[in-house]
């Protein structure tokens, strides 16, 4: 059980908006510090002392949150300026009064919950999945040599954060540029024995929907929590990607 230290307190401030025509708004909190806290917890402290700072009455942080063990992706917003996972922000290694605000690169929803909706909708346009076409027995799978296993186990990690499209200069929640979470899932799939079939729609989908205007910033691989290493995924679409053209122009 986490240990309440006796007068000690957390001072954070909060970037608040009631939904997407609202304008947002910052409101000061001061909770009491229990030793281990992560920004989940006093995000969750703001239903047991609905008020700010100054005392004046106010409602509970809206936020989601849902592992609570960096993997869901789910609480993911922007802490003392840099975009990471709420869960994983202890409190005692951050400056105070702890920032917390929304991701801006989607849309808010409300507080600090934001709608990543087009995260999923690219997922779904380069077919980031394994393609059957029934439940029945199939028997064995394809071997796959460890050094490749090991080689596509680290893309396997990506969480639909968020965070390498909100560091992106290239991507905006409505721009033709895809992301490099899009592309390094696309990149997973197609180097499985099982995903290779859809290969080609994969690689025309990453073609239709910006890949080449990716301007390796490289920002994505720094801000990646999991570090899967997202530029060599780029550069490995983007071999595909030409492969692909070229076999496109021999074909026709």
């Amino acid at each position: 059980m986490a240990e309440k230290i006796q007068g000690k307190t957390v001072n954070f401030k909060v970037k608040r908006q009631k939904d997407q025509e609202s304008k947002s708004y910052y409101e000061n909190f001061e909770v009491p510090y229990e030793q281990g806290m992560n920004v989940i917890s006093i995000l969750m402290a703001t239903k047991q002392f609905p008020q700010t700072q100054e005392g004046t009455a106010t409602e509970p942080v809206c936020y989601e949150s849902g592992c609570l063990e960096e993997v869901c992706g789910s609480c993911t917003m922007v802490i003392n300026g840099k975009v990471r996972q709420a869960c994983s922000a202890i409190v005692d290694n951050l400056e105070q009064p702890i920032t917390i605000e929304p991701m801006s690169k989607f849309p808010v929803q409300r507080d600090l919950i934001v709608d990543r909706s087009n995260m999923f909708e690219a997922l779904k346009k380069v077919k980031a999945w394994i393609a059957i076409d029934g439940i029945y027995d199939l028997g064995d799978g394809p071997k796959v040599l460890p050094e490749i296993q090991e080689e596509n186990y680290i893309l396997s990690r990506c969480m639909t954060c968020g965070c390498c499209l909100e560091v992106c200069p290239q991507w905006t929640n409505d721009n033709g540029f895809i992301g490099a979470q899009a592309i390094s899932q696309a990149v997973l799939f197609n180097s499985h024995p099982n995903g290779a079939s859809l290969k080609n729609d994969r690689t025309q989908a990453l073609i239709e929907n910006g890949l080449a205007d990716c301007g390796n910033a490289q920002a994505c691989v720094k801000a990646c929590p999991k570090e899967i290493p997202l530029t060599d995924s780029i550069a490995r679409a983007n071999r595909m990607a030409t492969g692909h053209s070229i076999s496109e122009i021999l074909r026709h």
